[in-house]
């Protein structure tokens, strides 16, 4: 397709937003450019020079934004509210149509500091870089809404971190995403009491996410689709076996899709315990927390919504979530387990054998989805298995194991080889495993779709 440039932040004025310069680094070299990604917005026929220019240096994509914009918003974190974040290592580059129609942000990780950097050097680690490659990779072949990786730029810095061996390199991300507007960026507006504002916001996402106009009862409505949005969004993590890290609510999308990856983790095992963040010692947003998790800050956009109209309606708005949840769940684990739903009730039934089944044995997940795809269980799937094999029993794939992915074995996204692919990086510029991974996940992913 060609590229539809678009500037429909500059919608909301600069109350919003404030412009910024991304940093000067010593090098750019190329280390990931996603031609997939980037031809669903016309940009894969772009040389990597180009690429260089537009993604390591900033220049401006032709019609889109002219200057980078750092966004403003607050947020819970750990919830706690903090009313002094914003971009702090990253701002909004370009907005752009994809082949769907729908609009589209170019934002960055690791440009610069901005006015909201505080004590931050506005970097990105490049070990940071390629896991958030790996979770956007994995999580979009497992069927999760996500952000995609766009670029990954070595810069030529040495950064030192408190969390991992120090000096170590640097990089710039920048990652396509379905908008940058977050549940913390209505919370900010409820801080000011600004309502002229939240009513232009709350206007903004009607019309270019859910393409609806705003009226009376624009609020109620936002509050609707971001509960349901979200809800699908939690039970996509958990049909993935994936945990986060920091579902806090400057880390929610208003449009549902999962983005900014810190400390996540995949889990080897059905585990609600598991916990991907290690100062995340309350277990708070831990791997069977999510739902609850995310639901909190869908409430969090309600409280704010408050600056506008009535909690009544709000509330009605609200009970989106804990409705829509429940299918949602129901639908992602039946698309994983790679069969035909049934029926919401039908459906459930299957969910409500699985979850206990996999608690008791304390099965390999990826082993687990693997063997089990299309409806078969293996006879070594014994004693807690026997009430979902019956269920199983009742279903139709929805797709042939004809893959060649299939004669093979699982591929999975643990943490020792996360950091086995990012040991060859460190210790030898290898970059071989990282580009067969990203090749093994996007075969896996045609398997599943």
């Amino acid at each position: 397709m060609a590229f539809a440039p678009q500037q429909a932040i500059l919608e909301l004025g600069d109350t919003f937003y404030d412009p910024v310069q991304p940093a000067s680094f010593p090098k750019t070299v190329l280390r990931y450019r996603n031609d997939r990604a980037a031809a669903s917005v016309g940009l894969d026929r772009l040389s990597d020079a180009e690429w260089l220019a537009h993604f390591g240096r900033f220049a401006p994509l032709t019609d889109s934004l002219t200057q980078p914009l750092a966004l403003r918003y607050h947020g819970h974190q750990f919830r706690v509210y903090n009313p002094e974040i914003g971009d702090g290592r990253g701002f909004l580059f370009a907005q752009m149509k994809d082949i769907k129609g729908r609009l589209l942000d170019l934002g960055t990780k690791g440009s610069g500091q901005t006015p909201w950097s505080r004590f931050g050097d506005g970097r990105l680690t490049l070990k940071g870089g390629v896991r958030e490659i790996l979770a956007t990779e994995m999580l979009e072949a497992l069927g999760v809404e996500t952000s995609k990786t766009f670029s990954l730029i070595e810069t030529g810095e040495e950064l030192h971190r408190t969390d991992e061996p120090s000096p170590t390199r640097s990089s710039v991300l920048v990652r396509l995403s379905h908008g940058h507007i977050r549940i913390g960026t209505f919370q900010r507006l409820a801080y000011a009491q600004d309502g002229e504002a939240m009513a232009k916001l709350v206007a903004y996402v009607l019309r270019r996410y859910y393409g609806e106009e705003a009226g009376e009862d624009g609020p109620q409505r936002l509050l609707a689709h971001v509960a349901a949005r979200t809800a699908r969004l939690a039970a996509q993590y958990m049909a993935a076996g994936f945990v986060h890290g920091v579902l806090n609510s400057d880390n929610i999308n208003v449009t549902g899709e999962s983005f900014d990856y810190g400390p996540w983790r995949f889990a080897p095992t059905w585990e609600p315990g598991f916990t991907a963040a290690y100062f995340d010692q309350s277990g708070l947003y831990a791997f069977g927390r999510q739902p609850e998790a995310i639901y909190w800050d869908a409430m969090q956009l309600a409280v704010s919504l408050r600056t506008l109209v009535t909690e009544e309606p709000l509330i009605e708005a609200l009970q989106t979530f804990p409705e829509a949840y429940p299918r949602e769940a129901a639908k992602a684990l039946v698309w994983r387990l790679g069969l035909e739903p049934r029926g919401f009730e039908e459906d459930r039934a299957l969910i409500e054998a699985l979850e206990p089944a996999l608690v008791a044995s304390q099965v390999s997940l990826d082993r687990f989805f693997f063997d089990a795809f299309g409806g078969k269980l293996p006879k070594s799937y014994d004693a807690p298995f026997e009430g979902l094999r019956a269920q199983l029993a009742l279903y139709r794939p929805r797709k042939r194991r004809e893959h060649d992915y299939w004669s093979a074995r699982p591929c999975s996204m643990l943490i020792d080889e996360v950091e086995a692919i990012w040991s060859r990086i460190a210790e030898a510029d290898d970059w071989a495993p990282l580009y067969a991974k990203v090749a093994a996940i996007r075969r896996m992913g045609e398997a599943l779709a």
